[in-house]
């Protein structure tokens, strides 16, 4: 019987143990179990009151501290802030316009954050590490901040250690420790024996008693343990840091020119003049709001994929996916469903008991996987006392149980039971090339010694499951050859069985399977395959960490799913590690995603959410540094020519709001979802330098134009050059949202409006300090405009030409969108003539489309 006993942690913990745990995890006294091997739920009660307990503090990504310290102290705001401190001395307030675009910038990047960690926080709590613990002799499934020093816990393949403890009993136990000190081997447990919290049983099951618990234990966080690698590389988190860097390095010496040059102009301008055009050009330079549409957009691409139910434990893991050129995928539970069915049985054997003895092999196992749920759902259990087993392992293939009376019975696949050349392992070829998971059921006296098969062994049956292909399937993978992702099948069944899956599923390589068992151990050999191969059948669990490593040492960004202990150490060496929800706790562990529905088809909803983030994050950074690169020109032009800067902090808080501020907030949020390419930052700033020194250009010859004109003021000069710089902002805008379709047009159209609308209502031109500009310079002024656009378009086509790529300004073609076919039921292909059907007690279930 399982009882719960608490609700589930979140993923990520953080162990603070008190002081008390610490003192009483060497005393014997403290681990005296309750009579019936476990401890009484009053006991576990007391010892948890008396901070004996793994006491864990939920922590799913940044705090809210942190969170708060991010947002808003960063040395932009601390620039800002001063420099709005100074306006607001001088005056006038419209000049701290930009005040409230601070605000507005650290209140929005603090709610996205928020709202998309509580999200997070509610989707880990159905993949969080669980404990089994004995409690008043029944097994209780318990939060791990539940487990008391002394616990007795139960641990089963696929299950994570959550605390450090000393095995009680073991059955055929062995436990992987790669997560924790690198060795893929795994590591038989005896009686006695520690284990690590951080490790995961691979085979077999037992218990083990805590012995050590919070910061005493070997894992300072249980969740972290289990992901002992670096961050998923993000280059959009290194485009972000590299711009920043960027424009400080550029910010402080013409920030000290400008400044310098403003208040030595003397009579040309008052000193209050000089303040307000030395901040407008260091607020200019600044790119104020691009961490905040970056943060924003990573946000909502967490809150969109929620939706669809899956749980990004890393946020660049959705960059990072759209970026992968290789998907490894393992067959069972991926491709197909997770149960299967037995679907014949052919008996070799006439004088053995081959329903019991199938009946008995599923009943034997306390848990059972879908090989043997299949067989327990066919046949009865004969009430045989097993005697003795060894575990299935995914290295050797094969488990064996002993029964009193009955001797032993091995089940696993043929061609590493039987001897080659064997005359069973052509029947069990020909059956795997139907499509059909083939399994030899044989007989021995004796049962194994350390690990190796007795040498009379008798074959009795041949089992074949049949296996249901996920409907959404083919069209996801059709999905993934549509976007030039390569797929790799990786399975550990029968080369044939997993080649007659890939026919199915029209997968390239599909005709030509290969055999792991023969692959060459030379890591150049073992490359090359992985260049030219894409169906593998017999693969164990280390080859599959290599072959994710083969492919990366290739140069591919490598995605791998998986549900199964024998995963793990792919999904941890992927770039990309991607866990079915449903299975083992442990691949839960170590993968950056995880699909909670257990659906595949939700990956081409992550590539598209990575593409369309990278996209969008691209475009935003253009409008951004091509205002920093114009107003930095600017600010170095009028420093040499000394002449009054252009603009005062308003007016460019109205141009950075119309041309930046309001579309770029609706270009993070866009749609789109071109193809990922690399190099972002070599082609913003090949984008955002000729546009930038265009508009730098055109305004400042508007303005020193005007200025030169007799009858015009200063205040008439900087309307001027607010006109054209609007106007290229707006051009600028119009060439980074192409595709320019209906919406887009609309937003650019409605900022033009609204300048428009800025200048032709007294007040507002008035509070702004904006002119009424006559016909004849409103024409001048765009005439400029128009031939500065025309001469960036030039501009912009000769860098598109440049190497090694091309502008993001111009977009590929878009990618077909993903269609959701009907499912339609695939009739496997008729094996041969078995060597005799088996007429089981039970009837057998009416077949199933596959």
């Amino acid at each position: 019987m399982v009882v719960p006993c608490g609700r589930a942690v979140r993923t990520v913990v953080t162990v603070q143990p008190s002081a008390s745990a610490s003192a009483s995890a060497t005393d014997p006294a403290a681990l005296a179990p309750s009579p019936a091997g476990g401890l009484s739920g009053a006991e576990a009660a007391r010892r948890l009151r008396e901070g004996q307990g793994n006491t864990v503090q939920t922590t799913t990504g940044r705090s809210v501290g942190e969170i708060l310290r991010a947002n808003v102290l960063t040395r932009f705001n601390a620039l800002l802030g001063g420099l709005l401190a100074v306006i607001l001395i001088v005056g006038p307030l419209q000049d701290a316009l930009f005040g409230l675009l601070l605000v507005a910038n650290s209140g929005i990047g603090i709610v996205q954050e928020l709202r998309a960690r509580s999200t997070l926080q509610r989707l880990a709590v159905l993949t969080a590490p669980h404990a089994r613990v004995i409690r008043d002799a029944e097994v209780a499934s318990c939060r791990v901040d539940q487990v008391v020093l002394g616990d007795l816990l139960v641990l089963d393949a696929g299950d994570q250690v959550v605390v450090d403890g000393e095995m009680v009993r073991a059955e055929g136990l062995e436990v992987n420790e790669a997560l924790l000190t690198g060795e893929s081997e795994p590591v038989p447990k005896a009686v006695g024996d520690r284990v690590l919290s951080g490790s995961f049983a691979a085979i077999g099951h037992g218990w083990y008693r805590a012995t050590r618990v919070g910061q005493d234990a070997y894992a300072a966080s249980l969740a972290a343990q289990a992901r002992r690698f670096a961050l998923v590389r993000s280059e959009l988190r290194e485009v972000t840091n590299e711009v920043l860097r960027l424009v400080t390095w550029v910010l402080v010496p013409t920030a000290v020119l400008l400044a310098a040059t403003q208040f030595t102009l003397g009579g040309h301008q008052g000193w209050q003049d000089a303040v307000r055009g030395s901040v407008a050009g260091v607020v200019g330079m600044v790119p104020e709001g691009f961490v905040l549409l970056t943060s924003m957009a990573f946000a909502l691409g967490v809150i969109r994929l929620a939706r669809r139910r899956v749980l990004v434990q890393e946020l660049p893991a959705i960059e990072a996916l759209a970026r992968v050129d290789v998907v490894c995928l393992d067959k069972t539970g991926t491709l197909t469903e997770a149960a299967m069915r037995v679907a014949d049985v052919d008996v070799l054997a006439d004088a053995l008991p081959v329903p019991a003895a199938l009946g008995a092999l599923a009943a034997a196992d306390p848990r059972p996987n879908a090989t043997l749920a299949a067989l327990g759902a066919r046949f009865d259990d004969p009430g045989w006392q097993a005697t003795g087993s060894t575990a299935f392992s995914a290295a050797r293939k094969w488990s064996s149980t002993s029964f009193a009376g009955q001797g032993t019975w091995i089940l696993g696949a043929p061609e590493m039971v039987l001897p080659a050349g064997h005359a069973q392992l052509a029947t069990a070829t020909r059956r795997a090339e139907s499509g059909q998971r083939v399994l030899l059921l044989a007989h021995a006296d004796a049962p194994p010694a350390d690990g190796v098969l007795p040498g009379s062994l008798r074959p009795v049956a041949l089992v074949a499951l049949q296996e249901r292909l996920r409907p959404t399937a083919a069209a996801t993978l059709e999905y993934f050859a549509r976007e030039g992702v390569t797929v790799k099948l990786i399975s550990g069944d029968a080369p044939a069985t997993v080649a007659a899956v890939a026919r199915r599923l029209n997968l390239p390589g599909a005709d030509e399977p290969c055999d792991a068992r023969e692959l060459s151990g030379d890591p150049d050999a073992l490359a090359d395959a992985m260049e030219h191969r894409h169906v593998f059948g017999r693969v164990n669990p280390q080859q599959k960490q290599q072959m994710v490593d083969a492919l990366q040492r290739n140069g591919h960004t490598v995605a791998m799913t998986g549900d199964g202990v024998n995963d793990v150490l792919a999904l941890k060496q992927a770039d990309i590690g991607v866990a079915i929800g449903a299975g083992a706790s442990a691949a839960r562990a170590v993968a950056r995603l995880v699909l909670l529905d257990s659906s595949f088809d939700a990956l081409p909803a992550v590539v598209v959410e990575g593409r369309r983030i990278i996209g969008n994050i691209e475009r935003v950074a253009g409008l951004f540094l091509t205002k920093t690169v114009y107003v930095m020109l600017l600010a170095v032009a009028v420093g040499v020519t000394r002449l009054p800067f252009p603009f005062f902090p308003r007016h460019l808080t109205v141009i950075s709001t119309l041309t930046i501020g309001v579309p770029g907030f609706f270009l993070a949020l866009s749609r789109e979802a071109e193809r990922a390419r690399t190099g972002i930052l070599p082609r913003v700033l090949r984008f955002a330098v000729p546009a930038g020194a265009v508009t730098a250009a055109a305004a400042y010859i508007a303005y020193a134009i005007a200025r030169a004109e007799s009858d015009a003021d200063a205040a008439d000069a900087r309307t001027t050059a607010t006109l054209v710089t609007t106007a290229l902002g707006l051009w600028v805008l119009a060439r980074l949202a192409r595709p320019l379709r209906p919406l887009r047009v609309a937003l650019v159209a409605s900022m033009a409006a609204a300048f428009v609308g800025v200048l032709a209502v007294p007040p507002l031109r008035d509070a702004l300090a904006l002119r009424a500009l006559s016909l004849e310079v409103w024409l001048s002024a765009t005439t400029l405009a128009v031939a500065a656009g025309l001469l960036m378009e030039v501009l912009l086509r000769i860098a598109a030409h440049l190497p090694p790529r091309e502008v993001s300004s111009q977009p590929e073609p878009e990618p077909a969108p993903r269609r959701e076919p009907e499912p339609e039921p695939v009739q496997l292909p008729q094996p041969g003539p078995p060597a005799r059907p088996l007429s089981p007690d039970r009837p057998q279930p009416p077949p199933s489309d596959s």
